[in-house]
């Protein structure tokens, strides 16, 4: 999240278990300029920068990773910068209730409509108007803090192209390499 002086935030990524938090931090020996909240229950791996800062000095691969996933994250916070800005509660809401799904499994996501408003930088109504809209085409069921998708391609369909485009980014980052594909090890040895 990027929090102003006024205390207010909004939220700009979204890092799932593809990811991580504070790498650049790892590569430039500089602090986090952003906060991060846990949106979803689940594991979570803390590792001491000092480890990270000495991989990333020392691994072309590490680097090549670090920086990778960096571009591709910047690429989300450039869209979700553009959907903030151009599009409306509905379709930014769709978006960010696709990527949430995405990291939760499709499990049910634990949401109030005054969570959903910080995250989307809307107004509390806006967002329930938008949760309505969305409920009584079949896309959602919320109850009590809880959402649940019903029509994911739905969904897909409803959200602005913000969504599509940020997943391809982040399924070319998560494809290994081709030289990574079994039969393409030359020069690898088993470890």
């Amino acid at each position: 999240m990027t929090v102003l002086e006024n205390g207010a935030a909004i939220e700009t990524a979204n890092i799932g278990r593809e990811g991580a938090f504070g790498l650049f931090a790892a590569m430039y020996s500089r602090v986090s300029f952003n906060r991060c909240l846990v949106q979803l229950p689940g594991h979570t791996v803390r590792c001491p920068i000092e480890l990270l800062q000495h991989e990333f000095k020392n691994s072309e691969h590490v680097r090549d990773l670090f920086v990778s996933y960096s571009e591709t994250l910047l690429s989300q916070v450039q869209q979700t910068v553009a959907c903030n800005s151009m599009h409306t509660t509905e379709e930014r809401m769709c978006r960010w209730l696709l990527m949430m799904h995405d990291r939760a499994g499709g499990e049910a996501l634990p949401y109030t409509h005054e969570f959903l408003s910080h995250m989307l930088g809307a107004n509390r109504k806006s967002v329930t108007l938008a949760a309505q809209s969305m409920q009584t085409a079949g896309l959602i069921h919320y109850r009590r803090g809880t959402i649940q998708v019903l029509d994911r391609a739905g969904l897909e369909k409803a959200s602005c192209e913000c969504y599509a485009i940020v997943k391809e980014r982040f399924d070319a980052f998560l494809t290994p390499p081709s030289t990574a594909v079994q039969g393409h090890n030359k020069g690898r040895t088993a470890g």
